[in-house]
């Protein structure tokens, strides 16, 4: 327990580092000497020396120590090893701290040859053998040997030189050479040792039964008293001969490999046994694992079911692409007896690894529709992998500052290890696109790209997530619409699916610079969609015209902004009077406007004609024709009776080469023939007007504009209006009923109060008998009304101007 963990498997020693307590941490290894200097590890002294580092399930780290390692100590049948390792939460290793950490182990069962074929670094040692008559020799003084053999040293330990044997020639090297290549040389009281980096100049790869092995063939000369003895130190390590096949792994190791046999006549199987981490499994245990391991005549060869227990699945990431591999750390030690060596141990340590195999992450959207959440489920994963962002609209942000964008994040572990992400996501985040489906559905969709990393490898990969949820939880738009005088009026209520929704009419978008174009009004408050147009608007359609009434329609659609797609259409209808296109002036001016119907959509309105084919319009537009002429040119016909004067005539529409019209709209004017007027003539002065007072029934309205235009009225939802002192307000007074061309409209008597009670006091004057008071800091201002579509009579209409006030007694304000 603790941070570290120790394991003595015969001639090795295992340090296993907890990856809990190293995990987010940066670590330094070192390896302490007898004399207590502590040396940093890196990959050429760990395969000099005799130290293997390598990742283990996911996080954790081994370390291996032999126990002929260069800082081991060895006494007798134990070796201990010590180690140190640092840790800081910096790349620079500030505030590190320390952890040393010692373990001796006992192996007492050395074998005259002993041979370890590591991931990193070849081992050969063997026994030292003098013969009885060297050993009775007697050395006079040890400083003879520097005076017949310079390069060595009487006080070292007594290798003395190593001979490379290659095809082509041998070559030596004395120790300190051989240490500067890369070599690992060392000399107890009982063995000579050779470690042999894979990287080392002098290794050779060589062929047997079709399996590669890892060669170097080597003589080491060490100094026994007056004597330099020989011993053959040739190591071989196979590199290859794995095979996958039908989710099987197969090893193979040849038994008779040439180098670590020469000289051998005779030769005996002693032991053959396997397992995995360096340790041993029974045939039981293999059994159970379905692990085989078959001792054959020229072969040893295992095999493993892919995925079978004692190995592990780790993530792999190739070409950007996330897969898995298999990986299962077996061991193979196989000892023989022959005539030369007597027992050789030889211990192969393989790290196998299946190629890579390409993996489908399962995405699953479970939609929370009570808190209006997605839940989306990522996985799963094997626990090496670890979330570190997502992209979010093309924005990367990583996980802990993802709950600002309203993602919700968090794992679920599984018994087995592995695990999956869950990710939370309210359906009305900003970055969930919503769209309108059909009827009362929009769809709902999350686009998120996840970034993931994997360890120790550092490996990157993408997984873009795409969740779309259905929900019954549309408003369309509604609309109502209706008619006030000679307008049409369309109001569109939004609703929740038409925020990039845009009104068209046909195919011409409404927009305010559009609306301003053609004198319509439009309002838009981000709920309600207001559009008023005018009877004789151009984009207003005429139908079911007849001597009675014309149905006037107009209609808007709602696209979509993006694709132009019809989303919603409406429509406004309203039953209109014929005697809205025409006006008899009393001074026999007739203006009549001719108007194309639904059906006739080739008509050309600029070739409309009265009954005088010489008569043609004054003003033309798309769907209607405006004619101003006199009563008595045109055509025009008459009839009288006792009390009228009616004209009549026609527009007219002929096809070319014919003289039957395709188009007639009759109209006419009556003017009342019997008028009686009394007239005073003084040639002194003149008379002053005299006004014949009648009884009748008079319909009138007052409004309050929004500016001098008087282009649009305050609306009765807008009251009550709020002004400042001296800003203008602009009123009309129009008499709607009758339309009487011989009626005039004057104001008599207006004036204000400070309430809604026209009787209240107290009251402040406006006009008074039809004239501004003198009283008034700013006088009230009367505007020219001139003839328009809108203001047929002018006569019948007032607008004034005035600034707004308050009442005061003294210096004292009455009312606000």
């Amino acid at each position: 327990t603790g941070p570290m963990s120790l394991e003595c498997l015969g001639n090795l020693l295992r340090i296993t580092l907890s990856a809990e307590y190293f995990e987010d941490k940066y670590l330094s290894l070192f390896v302490v000497d007898q004399s207590g200097t502590a040396w940093e590890l890196d990959e050429a002294m760990a395969a000099q020396c005799g130290y293997t580092v390598t990742y283990t399930t996911w996080r954790g780290i081994e370390l291996h120590a032999s126990a002929l390692s260069c800082h081991s100590h060895l006494e007798k049948d134990v070796f201990t090893v010590t180690i140190q390792i640092k840790t800081s939460h910096t790349p620079d290793m500030s505030n590190a701290t320390t952890h040393l950490k010692s373990a001796s182990c006992h192996y007492g069962l050395w074998s005259p040859r002993e041979l370890i074929c590591e991931s990193n670094y070849m081992e050969v040692s063997v026994k030292k053998e003098v013969p009885q008559t060297i050993k009775d020799f007697v050395q006079d003084e040890p400083e003879d040997w520097t005076l017949v053999f310079p390069e060595t040293k009487a006080e070292e330990a007594s290798i003395w030189q190593i001979v490379f044997h290659q095809p082509e020639d041998k070559r030596a090297l004395l120790v300190s050479n051989a240490w500067s290549a890369g070599y690992g040389l060392n000399t107890t009281d009982s063995r000579v040792l050779l470690r042999v980096p894979y990287t080392a100049a002098q290794v050779q790869l060589v062929e047997d039964q079709g399996i590669t092995f890892s060669v170097l063939r080597s003589s080491t000369f060490y100094k026994y008293q007056w004597v330099i003895l020989m011993v053959d130190t040739a190591v071989a390590c196979p590199v290859d001969g794995v095979d996958y096949t039908n989710k099987t792994i197969t090893w193979t190791v040849p038994k008779y490999i040439p180098p670590l046999y020469a000289g051998v006549t005779s030769f005996k199987d002693v032991l053959v046994e396997a397992g995995v981490d360096l340790h041993k499994l029974s045939a039981k245990e293999m059994a159970s694992r379905k692990y085989v391991l078959l001792n054959e005549l020229k072969a040893i060869t295992m095999k493993i079911p892919i995925g079978a227990e004692g190995g592990y699945y780790k993530t792999s990431v190739s070409n950007g692409q996330l897969g898995i591999k298999y990986t299962i750390n077996l061991f193979l030690e196989h000892q023989w007896e022959d005539n030369k060596w007597r027992l050789t141990k030889h211990t192969i340590i393989k790290e196998i690894e299946t190629p890579f195999e390409q993996e489908e992450v399962a995405i699953t959207n479970n939609l929370n529709l009570i808190a209006r959440l997605m839940n989306v489920t990522v996985g799963t994963f094997l626990p090496d992998v670890e979330l570190v962002n997502l992209t979010i609209e093309g924005v990367a942000v990583a996980v802990p500052e993802a709950v600002q964008h309203g993602y919700l994040i968090h794992k679920t572990r599984y018994a087995n290890g592995s695990k999956a992400y869950v990710i939370q996501v309210p359906l009305d985040a900003p970055s969930v696109k919503k769209e309108y489906m059909r009827e009362d559905m929009r769809a709902y969709t999350l686009n998120v790209t996840l970034t993931f990393i994997t360890y120790p490898s550092r490996e990157t990969f993408v997984i873009p997530v795409i969740a779309l949820s259905a929900v019954k939880d549309a408003v369309v738009p509604s609309a109502r619409g209706f008619c006030d005088g000679s307008n049409l009026h369309l109001i569109i209520t939004r609703g929740n699916v038409d925020q990039n929704w845009l009104p068209f009419i046909s195919d011409w978008h409404l927009t305010q610079e559009a609306a301003q174009k053609y004198n319509y009004i439009l309002k838009d408050n981000g709920t309600h969609l207001a559009i008023s147009v005018s009877f004789l608007s151009p984009h207003v359609s005429y139908e079911g015209f007849h001597n009675s009434a014309i149905k006037a329609s107009f209609h808007v659609t709602l696209k979509d902004g993006i694709t132009l797609a019809q989303r919603r259409d409406f429509s406004v209808s309203c039953i209109f009077s014929p005697s809205e296109l025409i006006q008899c002036l009393p001074n026999g001016t007739v203006i009549i406007t001719a108007i194309k119907l639904v059906g006739g959509e080739d008509l050309d309105t600029a070739l409309l004609v009265l009954r005088d084919r010489q008569c043609k319009p004054s003003m033309v537009t798309e769907k209607t024709a405006t004619f101003k002429f006199n009563v008595n040119t045109c055509g025009t016909s008459r009839k009288s009776n006792s009390t009228t004067m009616t004209y009549e005539n026609e527009v007219l529409y002929f096809r070319p080469d014919n003289d039957t019209p395709i188009y007639q709209l009759k109209f006419l004017c009556s003017y009342a023939v019997k008028q009686t007027a009394d007239v005073r003539y003084e040639s002194k002065k003149s008379p002053l007007p005299s006004i014949k007072p009648g009884f009748g029934c008079l319909t009138l309205s007052m409004k309050l504009f929004k500016e001098k235009s008087y282009s649009e009225p305050y609306q009765e939802s807008e009251y009550p209006v709020v002004k400042y002192l001296r800003e203008a307000l602009y009123f009309e007074v129009e008499l709607l009923q009758p339309k009487d061309a011989r009626l005039d409209l004057n104001l008599d008597d207006c004036w204000a109060t400070s309430s809604q009670s026209q009787d209240s006091l107290p009251q402040w004057n406006i006009l008074n008998h039809g004239c501004v008071n003198n009283r008034d800091s700013y006088r009230t201002v009367f505007y020219k009304i001139d003839y328009s579509l809108r203001v047929k009579f002018p006569q019948h209409l007032k607008r004034f101007e005035v600034r707004m006030f308050t009442f005061v007694q003294g210096t004292s304000l009455l009312q606000e």
